[in-house]
């Protein structure tokens, strides 16, 4: 079983958690309907994605 040959400080292990934090999503404005949405994703209201219909718009 492995086992540590000293013990890590507190300061060490945060520093090594520090990266570990969640980020909140990114959304960005669509151009056209003025709506948030994330980035490289099909608007689903309007159905399009970089400026062609991909989808079906919903009523």
């Amino acid at each position: 079983m492995a086992v540590p040959k000293s013990k890590i400080s507190n300061s060490r292990r945060g520093m090594r958690r520090a990266h570990d934090k969640l980020s909140n999503p990114t959304y960005v404005e669509d151009k056209d309907s003025g709506e948030l949405r994330r980035p490289h994703h099909i608007d689903l209201k309007s159905g399009m994605y970089r400026g062609r219909q991909v989808l079906k718009a919903e009523d």
